[in-house]
């Protein structure tokens, strides 16, 4: 079982989430990975950020 994942792939694995759920062994590299690294949790952030700001405008096309 592969736990260290490199910052492209805690990138992918982020963006794959977005889609689908992670097998737990995935979930848990991610995890891992995130503990240790800075740029990572910050990418993390920003995808989340996308997240809301896209589900807000969502909402706010359909109210119009």
């Amino acid at each position: 079982m592969l736990l260290r994942r490199t910052c492209r792939e805690v990138t992918a694995l982020a963006l794959r989430a977005e889609d689908q759920a992670l097998p737990w062994r995935e979930r848990l590299a991610m995890r891992l990975h995130l503990m240790v690294c800075k740029a990572c949790p910050r990418f993390a952030a920003q995808l989340a950020l996308m997240r809301r700001a896209s589900a807000r405008w969502r909402r706010y096309s359909e109210s119009e």
